[in-house]
């Protein structure tokens, strides 16, 4: 490990005001060479304000930056790179259109009597891509890499121009398992040559195995700053500003009548012969491995796909197939996996999105209730603690775990009795996560239903009243709360799917 007197980077006191919203205050953050400094703290903590300052990209209203000890002011990006520094944001900056040669020599392409040197471009790529150990063909459009090889290729780019302080945003949030070891590798390479990073992660797992040291940030103020080492419960309270004891805050209330029924609901090739109940006040988990068919069964229900045989009621009242309209109206609610793709419009207001469920059913005639609207997007927003400015600015702007809040707030508006939720917390951080948990026991506390799928097996057993286990896209086992563990779930899982092998 490469130490020295002063770190390559320091802020001290750092802080920034939009308007009447102070993003941070009295900040401090030491970037060291050959160090990991993680960066930690709920959505919303300021850590994304804090990386665009060292960025270049806002400057800090009080405080001070030191390069080397020297006090530096960072004005824009190119004074960020002619400081060395150079940022991976989690929206890769590369043009997927170029070649991988052209891409990281964007910007400095060499040249000789006015044309491209395409010798001295591919040198100066494979030099890049060299130091990383990346093997990849310089003449390959970026865009037809894969999310991990294109991360690699934006180090490389950076690393080409001679960063010597690399700021990592959230860089394992698309990855696999495979691929999340590999970009470990590289930055342990780097580490070794003398390079600080910033690395920005969710995943608590991820932090001992590649970090240093931690700095938490909470409410856009510096809490601690601690060793990598130190124990997930205490960050999680660095982070919170309490102890978590219990990460699934379920409670269960008295159960009701059956609200969703399903019945023989097959597709051909996605999910055969399914038949479930969900009453009211009840959770109920779906659990398998990746391909079981979760996703496809709960789009089908909400009527987002349509199936081949089966019937969907709610409250007794069969469903139309296909027709979310109708299921909306009925009382189904659908979070779906990929909240950019398929929950929200990403470019409309935090309001637009709250009231698209509700459009027709407020509507004045033919005229949309806009007024009404914009007040029932201000009581949901309150209601269920939605961290935003104005409910008319685009809700791209919030973090993620406020984004999932919106498309829950849709369904809350929409007076949802039953709610499918599919990945409910998948990339929010733990904070986030367990105000997530209590809106879904708001639901059921009021007498709704939920059928939760999630990848995430603690999850499942921690908020589900019973688990059913999905594989090969039927239902191969069911699971109470007191008898469900990871141990359990997985052997029904894997049993079926090697039986399944076999015959």
């Amino acid at each position: 490990m490469t130490t020295s007197e002063h770190p390559l980077l320091q802020l001290k006191g750092v802080g920034k005001r939009f308007g009447g919203v102070v993003a941070l205050r009295d900040v401090d953050l030491s970037v060291r060479a050959g160090q990991v400094q993680v960066l930690l703290g709920e959505n919303g903590a300021g850590k994304s304000t804090l990386v665009k300052m060292i960025a270049g990209v806002h400057e800090p209203d009080t405080g001070s930056i030191e390069i080397d000890g020297r006090p530096v002011r960072i004005t824009s990006t190119r004074d960020a790179e002619s400081h060395g520094i150079a940022t991976i944001h989690q929206e890769l900056n590369l043009v997927p259109t170029l070649s991988v040669a052209e891409n990281i020599t964007l910007g400095r392409t060499p040249s000789r009597l006015g044309l491209v040197d395409r010798r001295g471009m591919r040198k100066l790529a494979q030099e890049a891509l060299d130091r990383i150990g990346l093997s990849v063909d310089l003449d390959r459009k970026v865009g037809t890499l894969g999310i991990a090889r294109q991360q690699l290729v934006e180090i490389a780019k950076a690393l080409s121009v001679d960063a010597r302080i690399l700021i990592l945003d959230e860089p394992t949030a698309a990855l696999t398992r495979t691929e999340i070891a590999q970009l470990f590798t590289v930055v342990n390479q780097l580490r070794d040559h003398g390079v600080g990073m910033v690395f920005i992660s969710h995943h608590l797992d991820e932090i001992a195995e590649i970090g240093d040291t931690v700095t938490v940030l909470r409410d856009g103020a510096f809490v601690d700053e601690v060793p990598a080492s130190t124990p997930e419960p205490e960050l999680i309270r660095l982070m919170v500003g309490r102890s978590i004891e219990q990460l699934f805050p379920r409670r269960r209330p008295d159960l009701g009548e059956v609200l969703l029924q399903v019945k023989g609901l097959s597709s051909e090739g996605r999910f055969d012969d399914v038949s479930l109940q969900v009453r009211r006040g009840e959770v109920v988990g779906l659990a398998g491995l990746v391909g079981a068919g979760r996703t496809e069964l709960l789009r089908a229900i909400s009527g987002a796909d349509n199936y081949d045989s089966g019937t969907v009621a709610v409250g007794g009242r069969q469903v139309p197939r296909h027709d979310v309209a109708a299921g909306v109206a009925l009382g189904l609610g659908h979070v779906p996996e990929d909240r950019k793709t398929q929950g929200l419009v990403l470019g409309a207001s935090v309001e637009d999105n709250v009231g698209y469920a509700t459009l027709r059913s407020h509507a004045r005639g033919p005229l949309a209730d806009l007024a009404g609207q914009r007040r029932r997007a201000h009581q949901v927003s309150e209601q269920l603690r939605i961290r935003l400015n104005d409910v008319r600015q685009p809700v791209r702007s919030l973090s993620g775990g406020n984004q999932q809040k919106v498309v829950f707030g849709r369904w809350t508006l929409a007076g949802s009795q039953v709610l499918l939720l599919d990945e409910p917390t998948r990339g929010v951080d733990v904070g986030a996560k367990v105000e997530i948990y209590e809106l879904i026991n708001a639901v059921t506390e009021a007498g709704g239903a939920v059928l939760l799928a999630s990848s995430e097996l603690p999850e499942v057993l921690g908020m589900s009243d019973r688990i059913l286990v999905m594989a090969g896209g039927r239902i191969v086992g069911e699971l109470t709360a007191d008898e469900a563990t990871q141990d359990s779930v997985m052997s029904l899982a894997v049993k079926e799917v090697e039986s399944t092998r076999v015959h």
